[in-house]
């Protein structure tokens, strides 16, 4: 497991090495906003591709004496980071586009280098947003996801700087500062859905409809008398579950613990990375 989500990161770490430097060289070169804003965006997320390959790696780490819950918030602690990243990448694009616009600074040179690097960018992007979406998916990881966001972003932002490239050779001037700020809001929209789910994980919050999955579970199990104070946490990939159920006051301990390990048993089978504890109380119901 832990091969397979180390390769995919490091790939994807590779492919936003080679995004940044060729957009910022055609940026550059061209003076297109446009390519530049998306350069500063490959940029960071090439940051957030080393966080997210460290995460993957050190989040597999097993629990230790000083971390008993094991390393995965690492994981959800990237995914933050990588949020106020790109934050930071929308401020300075929104910033210089309207600058630009202000100002009339909107004098770009198009070549064919600045329709070749954005179309790359978009068929790179595609490909490692799968691969990551697909990791992820497998692994329960939201480092992994917050970088196929990454990467997805990029997709729909470069397709608006390619329009704008378009826009501009037919003297729509102001096209590719405008393509830019509509960069900006992609990625803002982006890094709120990202930046909410990571702060969530890292405050404890509750996964939404897993505890209805568990009362479901037990409840067709129908091997005791009632379960209550289902309390459900993550750690990166992994879910830890605790609750109490009840069970007759007369049960002998051998059996208490065979019924206690059967509903862990089933609930770890339907929940994947799920980990559960469960204490038992006596009950007076027949």
């Amino acid at each position: 497991m832990a091969s397979e989500k180390t390769t995919v990161a490091f790939s994807s770490f590779l492919a936003a090495i080679f995004l940044t430097t060729f957009k910022l060289v055609v940026g550059f070169s061209t003076g297109s906003l446009g390519i530049i804003s998306e350069g500063v965006h490959s940029f960071f997320d090439l940051l957030a591709a080393g966080m997210t390959f460290f995460a993957v790696r050190y989040s597999d780490k097993p629990a230790d004496s000083d971390h008993h819950y094991g390393h995965g918030k690492i994981e959800n602690l990237s995914a933050l980071v990588e949020t106020m990243l790109l934050l930071i990448t929308c401020g300075w694009i929104i910033y210089e586009a309207t600058h630009r616009l202000s100002t009339g600074k909107l004098d770009i040179d198009v070549t064919f280098w600045s329709f070749c690097v954005i179309i790359t960018s978009i068929v790179v992007d595609f490909t490692r947003s799968r691969a990551l979406s697909k990791a992820a998916k497998k692994y329960n990881s939201q480092a992994l996801e917050a970088d196929a966001l990454h990467f997805s972003s990029d997709i729909l932002s470069s397709a608006v700087v390619l329009v704008g490239l378009f826009a501009y050779t037919i003297n729509f001037r102001a096209a590719d500062s405008i393509a830019s700020v509509i960069v900006a809001i992609v990625v803002v929209v982006v890094s709120y859905r990202l930046g909410k789910k990571s702060i969530n994980v890292l405050l404890d919050t509750a996964p939404e409809g897993i505890d209805a999955q568990i009362e479901k579970i037990i409840e067709e199990m129908n091997i005791v008398h009632d379960a209550h104070d289902i309390k459900i946490r993550n750690s990166g990939a992994d879910i830890f579950i605790e609750m109490n159920i009840h069970l007759h006051g007369d049960t002998r301990l051998r059996d208490a613990h065979k019924i206690a390990s059967a509903i862990e048993e089933e609930i770890q089978t339907k929940i994947k990375n799920s980990t559960v504890h469960i204490h038992m109380e006596p009950s007076d119901h027949h």
